[in-house]
C-alpha cells in the first residue's frame, strides 16, 4: 500500500514533505498530532496518504456512534477509537486514558475543532498532551504549497501563552483548502 500512497501523495497531487520526516523512524511511540489549518473534508485524505508515505501509526478519536456495524470496523482499521462525547466526565482525562491504555498511540487531531474560519483554537489538544505528558507534533496542510510541514515533538510547558506563540508561529503564512478559513 505504501507505494501506492507515494504515487498518488507525491505523483498525482504533488504534495511535498518538510520537517520531521523521519517520525516513523522515532523513539515517540505516543504524542498528539496537531494538523491545520482544517479547512476542508480534502484535508482528511491528505493526512491518510501522509501516514502511508511515512510509514507511521496515526489515531483519532470519534464518538462511539461511529464505531458501530459494518462502518466502526473501518474506522477502527484506520486507528479510530470511540469515545463518548455526551457522559459527563472530562473528555481530556478519557482521552489521556487511552494514552496510558495503549503502548503506542498517536492522536491526530485538528485545534479548530471544525473546517470553518475560527479566531481562537480551542485548547482539548493541550491539555491532553499535558495530562497524558506526550508531545505535541504539529503538521501543516498547506495547499498553496502543496505541503506538509512537521516539527519534532514538542513538549508543552506551564506557561500556555507561550506555548500557543510558538505553537502559531508554526502555522504562520499555511493556506488551507479554503484559504478564507485559514
Amino acid at each position: 500500500m505504501q507505494w501506492l500512497a507515494k504515487f498518488i501523495y507525491f505523483k498525482i497531487l504533488g504534495w511535498k514533505v518538510v520537517g520531521n520526516t523521519d517520525i516513523s523512524k522515532s523513539t515517540i511511540k505516543k504524542a498528539v498530532i496537531i494538523a491545520a489549518p482544517h479547512t476542508s473534508w480534502h484535508d482528511f485524505y491528505i493526512g491518510v496518504l501522509l501516514r502511508s508515505v511515512l510509514k507511521v501509526k496515526t489515531n483519532f478519536v470519534g464518538k462511539k456512534e461511529l464505531f458501530v456495524f459494518p462502518i466502526g470496523w473501518f474506522f477502527r482499521m484506520l486507528g479510530g477509537a470511540p469515545i463518548d462525547r455526551y457522559n459527563k466526565g472530562n473528555k481530556v482525562q478519557a482521552i489521556a486514558k487511552l494514552f496510558k491504555e495503549r503502548d503506542e498511540f498517536r492522536m491526530a487531531m485538528s485545534p479548530e475543532g471544525t473546517r470553518k474560519k475560527v479566531n481562537e483554537w480551542r485548547t482539548g489538544f493541550y491539555y491532553i498532551a499535558k495530562e497524558a505528558k506526550v508531545p505535541i507534533i504539529m503538521f501543516t496542510l498547506d495547499f498553496e504549497n502543496k505541503q506538509n510541514r512537521i516539527s519534532e515533538p514538542f513538549y508543552p510547558t506551564d506557561d500556555i501563552k507561550k506555548d500557543f506563540e510558538y505553537i502559531h508561529k508554526f502555522y504562520e503564512g499555511v493556506k488551507g483548502k479554503i484559504p478564507e478559513y485559514s
